[in-house]
């Protein structure tokens, strides 16, 4: 089934429940999609790759305006941008641990040969496609700068 499917069924659903908060993130996914597939030179169908960046995209757009709200003491604004994150997150892969990804990079980094901060480019690209959807940049940045002991 098609994420946009999925879509389309969750919005149903919070439209019985009148959940207003899933139906704004649902709609934002919609939307998301939409530009994606009517862009110049993209195909009717989007992937699984393109839609899973769209929809971390989207979380990460929720997780910045969260957290700039939070620091300009705005909780009532946030608190609505974190419940929208964690809905759209639901139609992302599941997440990997930091145990399980220090593992994963500790194997990218023993591949490449990689033994300094200046190495980090080719590691994180690496890294990038293989965690691709199972975690978030920031996430893999952290942890390579760890163990490459920057």
């Amino acid at each position: 089934m098609s994420l946009q499917v999925k879509v389309m069924d969750a919005m149903k659903e919070a439209m019985k429940s009148k959940d207003k908060v899933a139906l704004e993130s649902l709609r934002a996914i919609k939307s998301g999609l939409l530009l994606a597939q009517t862009e110049s030179g993209a195909s009717v169908e989007l992937s699984v790759d393109a839609e899973i960046k769209l929809l971390q995209k989207l979380v990460k757009q929720r997780k910045e305006s969260a957290d700039i709200y939070l620091k300009q003491g705005r909780n009532d604004l946030a608190e609505p941008e974190l419940a929208q994150a964690v809905i759209i997150e639901k139609f992302l892969p599941e997440q990997m641990g930091i145990d399980e990804l220090k593992n994963v990079i500790a194997d990218i980094i023993k591949s490449t040969g990689a033994s300094s901060i200046q190495d980090m480019g080719k590691v994180m690209g690496l890294a990038s496609q293989k965690l691709a959807g199972k975690a978030d940049g920031k996430s893999i940045s952290t942890i390579v700068k760890e163990l490459l002991g920057a």
